[in-house]
């Protein structure tokens, strides 16, 4: 199974999109930048996500890109599916024709391992990786509260 560069940017595009929408429509160059995707190969992947609806382009000054629907309504097989990435984990590419032109004698675990991951992107939402990140994130922070108070107790007492 491969998911290439073209699935894990567009992903990462868009939740960086997610992250940074609060200010209004955000350029391709800002997501560039940030994540360190070449501004070329983001323009393509827009391309192909504006035609399926995932994001919309804002045009003029203060102008770039916002999502097409809310983060809690995409998923992450859409943003996959929308950028032609192939989620298939059999040699043939699905056509069946694996073992000298005939079905090989795992192509059908292969295929349905293929869908079990389709399906479980596709119950995946920008928003819930957003959640996930923003829960960590408060963890991290709690938890550097934690230390700092055990150290502040642990130097009153000594």
């Amino acid at each position: 199974m491969r998911l290439t560069t073209k699935g894990r940017y567009a992903v990462t595009a868009m939740l960086d999109l997610v992250i940074n929408s609060g200010s209004g429509p955000i350029s391709l160059a800002d997501i560039s930048k940030r994540q360190e995707i070449s501004l070329s190969y983001l323009e393509q992947l827009f391309s192909k996500l504006r035609k399926q609806g995932l994001v919309s382009s804002v045009r003029g000054p203060g102008g770039g890109y916002k999502l097409g629907r809310e983060s809690n309504d995409i998923y992450i097989a859409e943003i996959v599916d929308a950028v032609n990435e192939s989620i298939d984990a059999t040699n043939c590419r699905g056509a069946g024709n694996c073992h000298g032109g005939e079905v090989c004698l795992t192509h059908h675990l292969w295929t349905d391992l293929s869908e079990q991951i389709h399906s479980f992107l596709g119950s995946i939402s920008l928003q819930s990786l957003v959640d996930k990140r923003d829960h960590e994130a408060e963890v991290k922070k709690a938890m550097g509260q934690m230390t700092d108070n055990g150290e502040q107790i642990i130097s009153m007492l000594g």
